[in-house]
């Protein structure tokens, strides 16, 4: 029997293999691009799973080779550029999945912070930026208030978003943003100021399991790059409860019934507010760190859930595991990327620190200011998510992610 996976997250694959075996399931990676999956695959024996390189864009040429792949039961689609892509796939194929249309507003942040602002959930409403003109930048103004963000809404990974701070800002942000090729559409919610966390939860019939809360440290404003990731955070007393509560109505409020979710938020002085919701797994090495701080493959669930089958991780008493934090390596400076110096001083250092590296050496590192710019990233563990911050944070600093700032400019660089 054989579960296919369209794309996946740059890490993981390993664990999904594993996952796949220990259910009697056989992975199937359809993908644009193998080297992208280096790393994982280059750890895997060869015959671990099946790997098919198409245009995975292309959704009719995607259901006709799932269509003669014998014994298909399930569709596994972890990223946010191929979401909608899955959707189609399983519908189209008959397969277990969400509702298209849920998935489709997952992916609108406009829609999202709307829904939940009729829901009596978030504060803000999202006014979508038609035409900045003056009169729909007054408006603006008044719909959302200073500070707000402007953001692109089917971004990803920091991309295409702005801290306005004031109106001087709000005329160089739309001007910027003219400039760019957003996926979606512009819109302006108010900016919420406090710490981020990721909420990493599994769904199953309308019920939310929150399996812990992930640190999201960034940059210095104006930028959202995002820096440092520790997992589980511990919270006080009753607070864990009241924020898997709050999920739960926030999830339900757009109609998320079923699978693994990555939701953004801030914590407020007046309480938790929705950045985004990811209908995935979270990204980089959180899914490796929810394996190891809790002491299960939570991969079973994702492959469970893609059979259409109650996780078994809903009801499971994990055994935990270390405290896991990591931070991103990027480069001082944009460039080709030639390597990494600092390799040889993480063995001995406290917390077993390892490097994951993203990008390959003659990779182009062009954008510094998100989650684009890091080439690798720096792991480490911990009795607790604050010790392993401090243990990851350490280990970042003896390294020095290498850029050639001439190649460049080089023609054709």
């Amino acid at each position: 029997m054989t579960v296919a996976c369209l794309e996946s997250l740059t890490f993981g694959l390993g664990r999904l293999v594993r996952a796949a075996d220990r259910l009697g399931e056989r992975l199937l990676l359809l993908t644009r691009d193998p080297a992208y999956y280096a790393y994982e695959l280059d750890r895997l024996p060869t015959d671990a799973l099946d790997v098919v390189v198409t245009d995975t864009f292309d959704v009719e040429r995607a259901a006709d080779l799932l269509r003669r792949t014998p014994g298909l039961r399930g569709l596994i689609s972890s990223t946010d550029t191929w979401t909608q892509a899955g959707a189609a796939l399983a519908e189209r194929l008959g397969l277990p999945g969400l509702d298209p249309a849920v998935l489709r507003l997952t992916r609108d942040k406009a829609a999202v912070r709307n829904r939940l602002h009729d829901a009596g959930l978030t504060r803000g409403r999202a006014v979508e930026v038609a035409d900045p003109d003056g009169e729909a930048r007054g408006l603006l103004l008044k719909e959302a208030g200073l500070p707000l963000v402007l953001k692109d809404t089917a971004g990803t990974g920091s991309q295409n978003v702005w801290l306005v701070r004031d109106e001087g800002e709000l005329g160089a942000a739309l001007s910027e943003a003219s400039g760019r090729d957003v996926k979606g559409r512009l819109f302006a919610e108010p900016y919420f100021s406090g710490p981020v966390y990721s909420a990493e939860t599994l769904t199953w019939d309308g019920r939310t399991r929150l399996l812990g809360v992930s640190s999201r440290l960034m940059s210095p404003e104006p930028h959202f790059r995002e820096e440092v990731t520790a997992f589980p955070v511990a919270f006080p007393g009753p607070q864990p409860a009241s924020l898997e509560s709050w999920l739960d109505r926030v999830l339900a409020a757009i109609g998320y019934t079923d699978r693994f979710a990555h939701v953004e938020f801030v914590l407020t002085a007046d309480g938790p507010e929705v950045v985004e919701v990811n209908p995935r797994i979270g990204g980089a090495l959180v899914g490796e760190g929810m394996c190891r701080a809790l002491g299960v493959n939570v991969y079973e669930a994702m492959i469970e859930a893609a059979l259409g089958r109650r996780p078994r991780l809903m009801d499971a008493d994990c055994p935990g595991g270390p405290a896991v934090a990591f931070v991103l390596g990027y480069p001082a400076a944009p460039g080709v990327f030639t390597g990494v110096t600092g390799l040889d001083r993480l063995t001995g250092m406290p917390g077993t620190p390892a490097w994951y590296p993203v990008k390959r050496v003659g990779d182009p590192i062009e954008h510094l200011g998100d989650s684009r710019g890091y080439a690798g990233i720096v792991y480490a563990e911990a009795e607790t998510a604050e010790l392993a911050t401090h243990r990851a944070v350490a280990a970042a600093g003896a390294l020095r992610v290498l850029t050639d700032t001439a190649g460049r400019e080089a023609p054709g660089g």
